[in-house]
């Protein structure tokens, strides 16, 4: 099995049995799901994938368990453009074909400095490329010093300036991926959710969920990290008495039980060392921390589809709750809705109308490639496999937007603050769901 054979919208191939298998209730159930050994240990370990599975195993073990894994260098990043052009024989960055490739002209990328906080992040700036990469060398030259920063070049949307390189390929097990999909079909935004970082050793990120509590994937195109993984849930144990998040979940803050009185409930947590080559799934919702064990650079994306939507809706509509809370002193005042969403935008990135509009959109992409798989059906007596995969996502796309249809915030907006009429989308993905075939 080929893990790069890019699907139509995004769809691998996916059997009609597999789809028949996974209501939301059973979703719900896979989810929940733990072996007696796992719930007797504090430390776990992930499973680490050294041969190719088939796309429907690793949808019903991964993808629809929510549950993190290792993919081994040859499964995927052994064969990228990256890893042969960015990295030098003996597997350090390759600095010289980095700046001859990338930084001829002058570039601006995202930087953050891993030795400050600010609002609970690292502060951040913009560094011209070849200026980071020279800074970058001297660090290591320099044996790491207390006394310089320490840089991290994160969060840079490689791909949007660079769209002709082909760095590296997908792996099959996380192209159906909505948020590209649909930031795709939005020049407009010029925005995307796939990113390069470059980071020497000890550089990190705090900890943190992924924006709208995604799935995301991350391979080591060279070097080591560390990843310490929580299930959802465990975060919680990791909020002061205020309920703020801490930022290092080594800090010895944490010790303080009057400031952290949930610490001590801690049950689980995946420490996961990610070997050069080797590319990292992390499921929806778990918080994490990464730290850098050598200098590394990795390709990472964060990616949503019909396997967790649900958990996005669901964060959207938390996120909306905490913000009617905190601004509920002015409820009375007039466009007290629209104010909130514009906040709930601000803050977590999307608001009740631009998810709307995202629904619709990945809709609007199967109900087409269903009506075109459909026809070719006619005219050859067989269904392609990939149809199913759009019946499935049409499925659990009418689902969140009955859903959104008796929720009192989205009641509130009303349709002139909405693209397309809501009864009217979910007509056509039951029209489209009733062709569905599965003999």
């Amino acid at each position: 099995m080929s893990l790069q054979v890019q699907g139509l919208c995004g769809a691998p191939s996916l059997s009609a049995s597999t789809l028949e298998q996974f209501p939301h209730e059973n979703i719900l159930k896979e989810r929940n799901t733990e072996s007696k050994a796992d719930q007797d240990q504090l430390v776990r370990s992930i499973d680490v994938l050294t041969e190719a599975i088939s796309y429907d195993e690793f949808f019903k073990k991964y993808l629809i368990a929510n549950k993190p894994c290792l993919l081994a260098p040859e499964l995927a990043v052994n064969s990228w453009k990256a890893r042969k052009e960015w990295v030098t024989e003996d597997g350090k960055p390759n600095f010289e074909n980095l700046k001859f490739l990338f930084a001829k002209d002058k570039l601006s990328v995202p930087v953050a400095d891993c030795k400050t906080e600010e609002y609970g992040s690292h502060c951040k700036q913009s560094m011209d490329l070849k200026e980071y990469l020279t800074y970058w060398e001297k660090y290591i030259d320099s044996g790491y010093p207390v006394d310089m920063q320490s840089l991290y070049l994160k969060d840079w949307h490689f791909t949007r300036d660079f769209p002709h390189y082909n760095a590296y390929i997908t792996p099959e097990y996380f192209q159906s991926d909505w948020m590209n999909e649909y930031w795709d079909t939005r020049p407009d935004l010029k925005d995307d959710y796939r990113f390069v970082y470059m980071g020497a050793k000890g550089t990190w990120t705090p900890f943190h969920a992924d924006v709208f509590r995604s799935y995301s994937w991350s391979a080591n195109v060279c070097g080591r990290k560390k990843w310490l993984l929580y299930p959802p849930g465990e975060e919680e144990c990791f909020t002061n008495r205020f309920g703020k998040l801490v930022f290092d979940v080594c800090s010895p803050e944490l010790d303080d039980v009057t400031s952290f009185p949930k610490y001590r409930n801690l049950q689980r947590q995946y420490t996961i060392i990610q070997e050069a080559g080797q590319v990292i799934f992390v499921p929806s919702g778990w918080h994490h921390q990464v730290w850098n064990l050598e200098d590394t650079i990795s390709i990472n994306h964060n990616w949503l589809n019909a396997c967790n939507v649900d958990i996005c809706w669901g964060f959207i509509k938390q996120s909306l709750a905490e913000v009617k809370k905190e601004i509920s002193d002015c409820k009375d005042m007039e466009g007290w809705e629209q104010q909130c969403q514009l906040i709930l935008h601000a803050s977590s990135g999307i608001d009740y109308p631009g998810f709307f509009n995202f629904m619709n959109t990945i809709a609007r992409h199967r109900i087409e490639k269903c009506q075109q798989q459909n026809d070719i059906q006619k005219e050859i007596s067989v269904q392609s496999s990939k149809v199913f995969h759009y019946y499935f996502d049409l499925q659990r796309d009418k689902e969140i937007l009955q859903d959104m249809k008796q929720d009192a915030d989205f009641k509130a907006l009303g349709p002139e603050h909405l693209s397309y009429d809501l009864e009217e989308l979910i007509a056509e993905i039951t029209d489209t769901l009733s062709t569905k075939h599965t003999e």
